[in-house]
């Protein structure tokens, strides 16, 4: 079972309320859901927030529009997506951010066709890792065995190693076995996802040279940036966060939290 989770929340320092957000229409959380349910190499797809009251929004739009929800922890969001994977019975996760509208269903399939064909077999194969990254900031996706997350989820004691849920897995080469595909070109440089309200222009901005559809492709981006260069520059000087930033709420050693789930 090839189990699609996107993690979403509500609680943003730089943009608050981000996943909810317009997009031409629709709320960013409803984009990133509706391009990943097109990967064919997804069985199942949810969305993962905190149970927090802050997060009611989200679990209200996952039940209007009959979106399968699960509730967690809120910073501690390794055991968020430990417990929605365990829960669903899933054998391959794949991680998604609440925060990538432009996220691409071929690149997902991509990632999870190199996991599945891999000899020998990987833990976890990505898109981008902080030392080796070609596809632009937004269509990160991150592929592991269910075993790969739990060993994460036991092991993994340092709070941006619960936050960001992964890097236990890639920081140290010999721990774990790791593959990073390429982009056919370096387009690292490029920022794709919504944290800023700059980001929010740029991405409002693409959907629209779009006709507020959702179809196109990363590619058809590349070649619209190509067209109109100067929209790359509406958020071209906002600082990227890095895996190791944590969210000053967290309190490190926490790895359980209240969940409802359906």
């Amino acid at each position: 079972m090839v189990i699609g989770i996107i993690q979403a929340r509500m609680g943003s320092s730089r943009l608050p309320g981000k996943v909810m957000l317009d997009l031409d229409g629709k709320p960013a959380l409803a984009r990133v859901h509706a391009r990943a349910a097109r990967a064919e190499s997804l069985d199942q797809i949810l969305i993962a927030t905190s149970s927090e009251d802050e997060d009611d929004p989200i679990a209200a739009f996952c039940e209007d529009n009959s979106i399968s929800c699960f509730r967690g922890h809120a910073t501690d969001v390794l055991d968020r997506l430990f417990k929605a994977a365990k829960q669903n019975r899933a054998e391959i996760v794949v991680r998604i951010t609440g925060d990538c509208p432009l996220i691409d269903p071929d690149v997902i399939d991509r990632c999870v066709h190199v996991f599945l064909q891999a000899d020998p077999a990987v833990d976890l194969v990505t898109n981008r890792l902080p030392e080796h990254k070609t596809f632009p900031v937004g269509l990160d996706t991150e592929v592991c065995s269910f075993e790969a997350l739990e060993q994460a989820w036991m092991k993994a004691d340092l709070p941006y190693q619960r936050e960001h849920v992964l890097p236990y897995l890639y920081e140290e080469p010999a721990r774990f076995r790791v593959l990073c595909i390429d982009a056919p070109s370096d387009y690292s440089h490029l920022r794709w996802t919504l944290d800023t309200k700059e980001d929010l222009q740029l991405l409002r901005e693409i959907y629209r040279r779009f006709d507020g559809r959702d179809t196109f492709s990363w590619l058809d981006v590349l070649k619209l940036l190509e067209r109109e260069p100067d929209l790359s520059n509406l958020n071209a000087d906002v600082p990227h966060r890095t895996y190791r930033d944590v969210d000053p709420r967290f309190m490190r050693g926490s790895k359980s939290g209240s969940e409802k789930g359906r």
